[in-house]
């Protein structure tokens, strides 16, 4: 689906005028943690819906709900899923948190470290596809699929830009629950 967009700096503006406006960040609770835009609130991918924005006193569906990211994915995806519920303004942060902190706009910072979703889907790929080529060696060959699958994967979620393992790993434990406070 085609949602409208808007960039970070016109976002801005936009609060500057309309400070109560509704700003989500998708990422994880680790990400969110680590930097986020001042303004925004998390609400993770999964989680995303229309009853979740209620919840977070968001009740006018006709009313624009901004939507960031790391990037942009993210956003897109959560604005696809708030519009098949009928929602009728999702707007998506072009460039999403990288975009809005090279605007040199306001930002919550942690001394915490999170893992980016992106990074932790290429360490687990990684990861199984040299414990497949390492298995096919020293147990039984037929663990080269292991690898073959981890790669076809990957090329789908090139292909298509929708990443499996990485809903899977946005799901995790890790993902969910928001760190410590510094």
């Amino acid at each position: 689906m085609n949602h409208a967009t808007i960039t970070a700096a016109e976002l801005a503006r936009e609060l500057s005028t309309a400070p109560n406006c509704m700003v989500i960040d998708v990422r994880t609770p680790a990400e969110f943690a680590e930097v986020h835009a001042a303004p925004a609130r998390n609400l993770p991918l999964p989680d995303v819906s229309t009853a979740a924005l209620a919840a977070a006193g968001h009740t006018d569906r006709t009313a624009p709900v901004y939507l960031l990211c790391q990037t942009g994915r993210r956003a897109l995806a959560a604005a696809d899923r708030l519009a098949g519920e009928g929602f009728a303004k999702p707007v998506v942060v072009t460039g999403g948190t990288e975009a809005w902190l090279a605007a040199g706009l306001p930002a919550v910072r942690s001394h915490n470290k999170a893992i980016s979703l992106e990074r932790q889907v290429r360490i687990a790929a990684g990861s199984f596809v040299l414990s497949g080529v390492i298995l096919a060696q020293w147990v039984h060959p037929a663990f080269v699929w292991l690898a073959g699958f981890v790669g076809a994967g990957l090329v789908f979620a090139g292909i298509t830009d929708f990443c499996g393992m990485g809903l899977l790993l946005a799901r995790a434990p890790w993902n969910r629950a928001s760190p410590a406070a510094p």
